[in-house]
């Protein structure tokens, strides 16, 4: 097998000198159609690929993004991360993905390398516990950072995030609205800011509704998660007749533990989720959902990190999105049968 191609053997293939080829490749100098012709169909047959990283020396320029989040199986990631990719790489970007798992050793050992092979800018979902000493270390090395849905205390980042309480406050009222009066919340095991924000929303309405004592039920975030925490509570609480579930995946696995045991979402018990992931649309019954679009919520996290690469002296932006009341056939008044 031939050596990787390089400059040089392009330069020999197409009979030009090995500037020319490097302009070429730069779209610089005063070049010839047919001279550029002869030089891309050469590096063509050799299979040559322009080396990004010297590029980017050259330039001070580097067209790489890094993305931390948590979770890239999760329907709602994924949708976020298409989001990310379809607008970075349309202006250029190459976008690299790196699962965390909310694991702060793993979180900064990814950082080190995002760092150590120059990313051109930061995508993060901070992990859980993330120290000042993290942040620190970021802002030492001058990374363009936007921050997503958690921002850390002390955060000198660009940040796009959702308005929780306000989203589950709007679902628990929707619930109450249509006269249910014991209404549950439904998932997430750990206390994530994110998962403060949305019990407090729904625990707000609760105590406005004068509704009793909040009953908040954890689960993973997954939908067989959800079809066992939906079981276990329905065991506790059987006076429950609605859920405020903390994702779709989570909503999606409690009406399948419901239609599993002879029940039918939106008749015997009603369910709400969050996100509006492709899914949620599609299933059996259709899913009521506060909807933050994640595939629209990718691009206007890019959008910040591609304003913040093009004006790096602006303000610190703080992005936050209202999630939209969805409507569909899991939700309706108390079954009175």
């Amino acid at each position: 097998m031939a050596g990787k191609p390089t400059l040089e053997t392009v330069a020999k293939e197409a009979g030009v000198s090995i500037p020319t080829v490097s302009q070429v490749m730069r779209g610089t100098g005063r070049i010839s159609e047919e001279t550029r012709k002869k030089v891309l169909q050469a590096a063509a047959r050799l299979h040559y690929v322009p080396d990004a990283r010297a590029a980017s020396m050259r330039s001070g320029k580097n067209s790489e993004i890094g993305l931390v989040i948590h979770q890239i199986s999760n329907p709602f990631n994924a949708e976020v991360i298409s989001g990310v990719s379809d607008l970075l790489e349309a202006e250029g970007y190459l976008v690299s993905v790196l699962d965390a798992r909310d694991d702060l050793s793993r979180q900064d050992r990814q950082l080190e390398a995002f760092i150590r092979n120059g990313r051109g800018g930061l995508l993060w979902v901070p992990a859980v516990g993330t120290t000042e000493k993290t942040l620190d270390f970021l802002a030492t090395h001058a990374v363009p950072t936007v921050t997503f849905l958690r921002r850390p205390d002390q955060s000198a980042f660009d940040h796009v995030g959702i308005r929780n309480a306000e989203a589950t406050a709007s679902a628990t009222k929707h619930l109450a609205d249509l006269g249910h009066r014991n209404i549950a919340f439904l998932g997430g095991t750990t206390m994530t800011d994110v998962r403060k924000e949305r019990i407090a929303g729904y625990a707000s309405m609760i105590s406005d509704r004068n509704l009793g004592v909040p009953v908040i039920w954890d689960s993973g975030d997954k939908k067989l998660a959800g079809l066992k925490a939906m079981l276990e509570l329905r065991r506790a609480h059987p006076e429950i007749t609605a859920v405020v579930c903390n994702s779709d995946t989570v909503a999606l696995g409690a009406c399948l533990s419901l239609m599993r045991s002879g029940l039918q979402p939106g008749r015997d018990i009603s369910i709400t989720g969050f996100d509006d992931i492709e899914d949620a649309a599609m299933a059996t019954p259709a899913l009521t959902t506060m909807a933050v679009s994640p595939y629209q919520l990718g691009r206007r996290l890019a959008l910040v990190l591609l304003d913040r690469l093009r004006e790096p002296g602006m303000p610190v932006s703080i992005s936050e999105v209202s999630a939209e009341l969805i409507v569909r056939e899991t939700t309706a008044a108390p079954f009175a049968g």
